[in-house]
């Protein structure tokens, strides 16, 4: 199993909003380094949810439930989709600034590389996260 991060801003598509509608498709991403995540992602893996710009915490879990396939919002051959369902909520979200303090933490590609919207989170690093927010 491998281990993801993806953002969303709230305003836009909330944790919440994704828990009510029980699956969604993650589509929109147009960076090649984002989209080869979105390639290697397999049914089963896990990935943070992310609330960015607004919150700019770690609010929960999503589990893929369908591998990439065409991203639906272009005609672009290059980009892609997978579905996601909501795993688990957080009992406590885990800040950005909590992130970057964490000894564990603080070599994240969500820190190293924060413009990155799909991003890989080795195991050692969900494993943390899960800590701090509770699990």
């Amino acid at each position: 199993m491998n281990y993801w991060l993806i953002k969303s801003e709230p305003f836009k598509y909330s944790w919440e909003q994704f828990k009510n509608d029980k699956v969604t498709f993650w589509d929109g991403v147009r960076n090649y380094a984002a989209r080869n995540n979105l390639k290697a992602m397999k049914k089963g893996d896990l990935a943070l949810f992310y609330h960015s710009n607004e919150g700019l915490c770690i609010v929960g879990i999503a589990k893929v439930v369908k591998e990439f396939y065409q991203d639906p919002t272009t005609t672009e051959t290059a980009w892609v989709a997978v579905d996601f369902a909501p795993f688990k909520t957080l009992k406590k979200t885990v800040s950005l600034a909590e992130i970057k303090n964490d000894e564990y933490l603080k070599d994240m590609q969500l820190v190293k590389q924060q413009r990155l919207s799909v991003s890989a989170v080795k195991l050692e690093e969900f494993d943390r996260i899960c800590l701090l927010g509770g699990l």
